[in-house]
């Protein structure tokens, strides 16, 4: 396993880590929504991921930039952070 790991840039696997608590969080909640078997709990349920979702994506964004910064150019940098921008504003509007 050591190996296997080892091989694989800290970056992506910090991002893959996140991607995966977030797919097991998820799977949580739509058990729990099935286990409560109330449509307004579930709701609630459904609002607390509706926060979790921007944060993991922000999350999983900032540390692939981050771990790119000195590649690119900070043009593009800008470029990038303004398509986010407009990701989270449709997202939010």
């Amino acid at each position: 396993m050591k190996k296997l790991l080892g091989n694989i840039d800290p970056a992506v696997l910090s991002m893959a880590g996140i991607r995966l608590f977030s797919g097991v969080l998820e799977l949580s909640a739509a058990f729990l929504m099935l286990y409560l078997n109330d449509v307004k709990k579930a709701v609630v349920v459904n609002s607390m991921l509706a926060v979790v979702g921007p944060v993991i994506f922000i999350s999983t964004m900032m540390i692939g930039l981050v771990s790119m910064a000195n590649e690119i150019s900070f043009s593009k940098l800008v470029f990038i952070a303004i398509g986010v921008g407009f990701i989270l504003y449709g997202i939010y509007k």
